[in-house]
């Protein structure tokens, strides 16, 4: 089983739940390392990627092969959903304590949390647009990225400025929805 692909080792982990630890020996060491980054605690890091996997478990009979989404952006979206999630919680209890080399920070432009907070939330903005349909995904990318006007988005994607306006409206929407979903 080692030679299958991550949907398949999924799907067979189902009804063969030791399966499973094919997928949690692929990606643990990737998923610590992001978590740790996240969150600056590598006991809470550890309990997240946990939560992981145990979420990734629960909904594997949920997950649908997405067109320029695969398993790994979608394991990867639950890790950050859950780390933002211990993250706030944490913040919130007043119990998260930031555990940074004197060096690094030194190398930050703010020193506070609420540079961190901003990254997370960036963190979190970039897998949902992830999510969006292709032609959304562009045209969002183009605009709020790479700070183009409609008019050079609707020249390079060969549609009016309005349907550039459109498009940037129903991401928005989608974007809006998949956040409340979220709460």
């Amino acid at each position: 089983m080692d030679f299958m692909d991550d949907v398949k080792i999924l799907q067979e982990s189902i009804n063969r739940p030791a399966a499973f630890a094919l997928i949690v020996d692929r990606y643990q060491s990737a998923f610590l390392k992001k978590a740790g980054y996240i969150l600056r605690n590598e006991d809470e890091a550890e309990d997240a990627v946990q939560d992981t996997f145990v979420k990734i478990y629960a909904n594997a009979n949920r997950f649908a092969a997405q067109e320029g989404a695969s398993f790994s952006s979608w394991a990867y979206k639950i890790l950050l959903n859950t780390c933002y999630s211990r993250y706030k919680k944490l913040k919130r209890e007043g119990e998260f304590v930031t555990k940074m080399d004197q060096d690094l920070i030194a190398l930050t432009p703010s020193k506070d949390e609420a540079y961190f907070e901003d990254k997370l939330q960036l963190d979190y903005v970039v897998s949902l647009v992830a999510t969006l349909p292709e032609r959304l995904r562009r045209v969002v990318t183009l605009c709020f990225v790479k700070g183009w006007s409609c008019a050079q988005i609707a020249a390079v994607e060969g549609i009016s400025p309005g349907a550039v306006r459109t498009r940037i409206h129903r991401a928005k929407r989608l974007l809006a929805e998949k956040i409340y979903e979220r709460k």
